[in-house]
């Protein structure tokens, strides 16, 4: 048997190349334009754990967390907000409030002065959410005079579940003051406020 010639050999070689491109291309070859699918016999690889930064659950629990801690920073600050209210409110009319509820104790019916009272409601949004109600008393009389009020505050049944006094002391003939009068009651359910007595005295 005879030893190919070098040519013979370089023939082969490239033949052998040649088959093994043709191998490798049928392997990751893909379908025409028509819509087919890649075909592939490679094994797939399994992902790189060790890049991964924890897992679904844990993620999952840190996020309630969150939500959690958020709403409960905002429930802390519309406490605090309302509680800061209720203060500087009393802090300007405690005296003349409870001279106002002195006074009413000694009152039948609805007193003398309730066309001297109106009330407006206040927005919640500058009460840290709590119910309250500015209530206007003008003096009518041309005497200097001083006034009690009880607001009462109604179910949606109209049964009175708080009640409030508010007063203004020696207001000069015509003068105004507007003390607040504010529910301690939770928001929920939502009452109504009343006036339900005002005296002028």
């Amino acid at each position: 048997m005879s030893t190919p010639s070098p040519r013979g050999r370089f023939r082969v070689a490239a033949l052998a190349v040649a088959l093994v491109a043709a191998s490798a291309f049928t392997l990751v070859a893909c379908d025409d334009d028509s819509g087919g699918s890649s075909t592939s016999s490679a094994t797939p690889t399994a992902p790189d754990t060790a890049s991964f930064s924890g897992n679904a659950a844990s993620a999952l629990a840190s996020a309630k967390a969150s939500v959690r801690a958020e709403a409960s920073k905002r429930a802390a600050s519309a406490s605090a907000a309302a509680s800061s209210f209720e203060a500087s409110v009393s802090a300007e009319v405690e005296r003349a409030n409870k001279a106002a509820r002195t006074e009413l104790a000694k009152v039948d019916g609805q007193g003398n002065a309730l066309s001297d009272v109106t009330m407006t409601g206040k927005p919640r949004s500058e009460t840290g959410g709590l119910l309250a109600v500015v209530v206007t008393i003008t003096n009518k009389t041309d005497k200097t005079a001083s006034y009690a009020v009880q607001v009462d505050f109604l179910d949606s049944s109209g049964k009175t579940v708080e009640t409030r006094y508010v007063g203004a002391q020696d207001l000069e003939p015509g003068q105004k003051a507007q003390p607040v009068a504010v529910s301690r009651k939770p928001t929920e359910p939502v009452l109504t406020p009343k006036l339900a007595k005002a005296q002028r005295y």
